[in-house]
């Protein structure tokens, strides 16, 4: 929103998964109400890479921001994609906001609240 430059790392092919709040909270509630004791990953397991992320940001903000591309670092995964099976067969779960919408929203709400800080 600001015109800066995006930076990704790598060659952007890495991927990774994108959950909207509403959806996260959604699944914390839903494992919270069911009592389930245990780990349960809450997530998308709908992956895009780091490339075609930052492109998506760039256009769904209208912007002109350059996509620029540094080192990537060591540490950083090929691939980060929850598996949400449990959530899916014990609390119902899934998430229902897709990674574009979520953008979309994340994107409005900068525009018109975030900028205050």
């Amino acid at each position: 929103l600001a015109g800066e430059p995006l930076t990704v790392t790598g060659d952007g092919r890495q991927t990774r998964s994108l959950c909207f709040v509403d959806d996260t909270v959604r699944g914390v509630l839903a494992a919270a109400a069911h009592g389930m004791r245990g780990p349960v990953n809450i997530g998308n397991p709908t992956e895009i890479s780091m490339f075609d992320l930052a492109r998506l940001v760039v256009e769904l903000a209208g912007s002109s921001s350059e996509i620029r591309f540094i080192e990537r670092p060591v540490d950083d995964p090929a691939v980060r994609c929850p598996d949400i099976t449990l959530a899916r067969d014990k609390l119902g779960w899934d998430p229902q906001v897709r990674a574009e919408e979520g953008l979309r929203r994340t994107i409005a709400w900068f525009r018109e609240d975030g900028t205050d800080g």
